[in-house]
């Protein structure tokens, strides 16, 4: 028997765009087609709410996404929001701090902004060079007894990382290569990168099925795992290329670009449209289908 977890994770910033779905309906059928294979297997499809950013997120948003999935018969078999796990948070980020793992910066953004100028005038890549981890203790609580704020970085190892990705195949990255990514803001909130990580585990996710704008995450992540005391072989990923709109750029809700709802309202058909997205990126047309469970049978993430 096969346990699958996937999830869905949109920021309600903004309404769907097709870019949003076609996400949705990739974790969706993966999901459900594992679940057809055999009675033994069980499967569930997340979606999980990306709503750390208060500043943005608005409940008609959400509505929205509810209202769309449904819409395109995509209930979720579990809804929840990472503003609901703040909780999680704090433990994982104590670890990884008191493994040497996070460590604290005082750099300003200006101040970071001449370093990579001067990396680049000297034909070096712009990473960076980790001045904060020659600090002692005495001079971190120096720096905090005036007023200073750190934000923290996670210290990357510098070897490689590899992993078999479900639609790219064998891919590869090396930490040396990566600037030690922020992973807490100077007022304390995490980012998505770590906040993403935490949930997964904590949600058993064994899928992560996603844009191939996220494949340079995916070292930093598998490193965080680990660090967080899960193995690589826990998780398995797939990275999809993008689709783009007329100017050759990516949907993004910030943008405005052509939303589901606006499609919805326009009188396109929910099968149409499911059709359409899921034979995009690959050498077959759409299909002519009767309900979304059509569109199982032939989908293969090795075809994007």
């Amino acid at each position: 028997m096969a346990n699958i977890t996937v999830r869905f994770a949109p920021s309600p910033t903004g309404h769907f765009h097709v870019g949003n779905m076609r996400a949705a309906l990739l974790n969706f059928l993966f999901v459900r087609q594992k679940i057809a294979e055999s009675p033994e297997n069980r499967g569930t499809f997340i979606l999980r709410f990306d709503d750390t950013d208060q500043t943005r997120v608005k409940p008609e948003f959400i509505q929205s996404m509810h209202d769309d999935l449904a819409w395109l018969g995509m209930t979720p078999d579990v809804v929840c929001a990472q503003s609901e796990m703040r909780g999680n948070y704090a433990a994982a980020i104590e670890q990884l701090k008191a493994t040497g793992r996070l460590y604290p910066c005082f750099e300003t953004p200006e101040e970071l902004g001449i370093k990579r100028k001067t990396q680049r005038l000297q034909g070096l890549p712009p990473l960076y060079d980790r001045a904060a981890l020659s600090l002692t203790a005495e001079e971190i609580q120096v720096k905090i007894d005036a007023g200073q704020t750190p934000h923290w970085r996670f210290k990357l190892n510098p070897g490689v990382y590899s992993w078999h990705d479900l639609a790219r195949g064998p891919c590869q990255n090396e930490g040396r290569h990566t600037s030690d990514p922020v992973l807490l803001r100077e007022n304390g909130d995490p980012v998505y990168t770590l906040t993403s990580v935490i949930d997964d585990i904590n949600m058993g996710i064994t899928h992560i099925i996603r844009g191939e704008d996220h494949v340079s995450n995916t070292m930093v992540q598998l490193q965080l795992f680990e660090a967080l005391g899960k193995g690589a072989d826990h998780f398995h990923f797939a990275h999809l290329p993008l689709i783009v709109d007329a100017t050759g750029l990516p949907f993004s809700k910030r943008a405005g670009s052509y939303s589901v709802r606006e499609m919805r309202d326009a009188g396109i058909m929910p099968l149409v449209l499911l059709s359409y997205l899921e034979a995009l990126g690959t050498a077959r047309a759409p299909q002519v289908i009767t309900s979304i469970a059509d569109l199982q049978a032939s989908f293969d993430l090795r075809h994007y």
